[in-house]
């Protein structure tokens, strides 16, 4: 666990084929470096999942520590992922062009959420 003081940590899973991060709080000039830092520690698996659901803000600091990612994932034959993102991060994603570059998906826990909100 990557640790930026009460705002910001980020989680770490290493599986066999995949690499999950779950960054918790903003993702700002102040705890990019944080976020970056666990990105480029993630170990090179096939696939880099980013979950985005605990991010409540992603500044342009964190779009480019997201798109630098994905070229350095790519670089080495894998993919970056970023699941879940909660709506304002989603816009930020859509507004900057990021979400063309890199896969943006729901997980199975989140369609199950929306299903219950909607019943």
């Amino acid at each position: 666990m990557t640790d930026s003081g009460d705002r910001f940590a980020v989680v770490t899973e290493v599986l066999d084929h995949a690499v999950e991060l779950r960054p918790v709080g903003e993702i700002d000039i102040a705890t990019v470096s944080a976020f970056r830092a666990a990105l480029w520690a993630a170990p090179a698996r096939p696939v880099v999942r980013v979950d985005l659901s605990g991010v409540a803000l992603l500044s342009a600091a964190g779009v480019r520590a997201l798109a630098a990612a994905h070229l350095r994932v790519r670089a080495r034959g894998g993919e970056l992922v970023l699941v879940d993102p909660a709506p304002v991060v989603a816009r930020v994603l859509r507004v900057t062009g990021l979400h063309r570059v890199v896969a943006v998906r729901e997980s199975g826990r989140a369609r199950e959420l929306v299903t219950c909100l909607a019943a």
